[in-house]
């Protein structure tokens, strides 16, 4: 194929792709968001770049078309790697900013999650303390059992169904868990909050029931220094993942002035987010619970103080990051 002809091909092709380019190098523009399919198709420019100018050096096409096509390739893998390192600004952004802001501003939400979820433990507890046998009503003997053996203070490692099961095996099914509940708790949202308010009740209730009884038998002195620590992060979470379920639900029931699929996009945007915030919390959740909680040898003061340190950083996190000049 001969020069000029292989230039009236692709020409439009690169002078597209030139345009973007400028776009992405502008640095008023550089960090803005950009729809997906516009950055996929970039990429894909990209690569389509690298392919013509292979072609041109081996045709052995003039070395000023060389040298243009080169100059993008350069420019298009610099500017890829600025993307890059503008996701992980805008994660970095999102985590210190914008999921606690998020956060306060559902505080009605989150106030219901939490009042679903503590209340039934609550009072699961104090209906135990006068009865003990309904402990009968949310757990079986097998799963009373289990809890038993999994917080008995001679056990090497506090919270595991098997001893054998490494810490790095446990951080693995800890994520697993752990994410599973959070997202249970926000698809279930679409049921219009049923499902979620089924899940805090739920989980509140077994939570509170496993607390009551293992204190009742005298193992609160390996339960509770185990749950303290990671247990401000995971409660955290689970609580703020049903609020996100939970507007979902209220979208969905009172859309308001908007049609209920457009209720759901608008509300459904926000609660994302707050999902993907619940996600990374579980994350730091699961690495404190497998290759800390789970410490056996460690006196309970040492568990209580970092434990308590853990929550005033969750407390401080949701309560101040992301004010800025009086802000939310």
């Amino acid at each position: 194929m001969k020069q000029q002809t292989f230039e009236n091909l692709h020409g439009e092709r690169w002078t597209t792709f030139a345009q973007a380019l400028a776009d992405l190098e502008d640095p008023k523009r550089m960090f803005r968001k950009r729809a997906a399919s516009d950055l996929e198709d970039f990429v894909d420019g990209y690569r389509a770049l690298c392919r013509d100018l292979a072609i041109a050096k081996k045709r052995g096409y003039s070395s000023r078309l060389i040298s243009r096509l080169n100059d993008l390739v350069i420019r298009g893998h610099n500017a890829i790697y600025v993307r890059r390192s503008g996701f992980a600004r805008a994660a970095l952004e999102f985590g210190l900013r914008d999921f606690p802001r998020l956060v306060r501003a559902e505080w009605r939400y989150v106030l219901a999650a939490t009042l679903l979820f503590v209340g039934p433990g609550l009072g699961m507890w104090a209906a135990m303390s006068v009865a003990p046998e309904i402990v009968y009503s949310v757990l079986s003997p097998g799963q009373l059992s289990m809890m038993e053996t999994m917080y008995d203070p001679a056990a090497e490692h506090i919270g595991r169904e098997r001893q054998s099961d490494t810490d790095f095996a446990m951080f693995g099914y800890y994520i697993w868990n752990n994410i599973s509940i959070s997202f249970r708790m926000f698809a279930t949202g679409l049921t219009l909050g049923l499902g979620t308010v089924i899940y805090l009740v739920y989980n509140g209730l077994v939570i509170g029931t496993v607390a009551a009884h293992l204190t009742m038998i005298g193992y609160h002195e390996t339960f509770f220094p185990f749950v303290l620590g990671h247990g401000s992060f995971e409660l955290t979470a689970i609580v703020i993942a049903g609020a996100a379920g939970l507007m979902i639900g209220v979208a969905m029931i009172a859309p308001g002035r908007f049609t209920r699929l457009e209720s759901l996009r608008r509300r459904g945007r926000i609660a994302i987010q707050i999902i993907l915030g619940t996600t990374a919390m579980l994350l730091v959740t699961a690495f404190i619970e497998a290759f800390w909680s789970s410490i056996g040898a460690l006196p309970a003061i040492v568990k209580y103080t970092v434990g308590a340190l853990l929550w005033s950083i969750v407390i401080i996190y949701f309560a101040w990051f992301g004010r800025q000049h009086g802000s939310g």
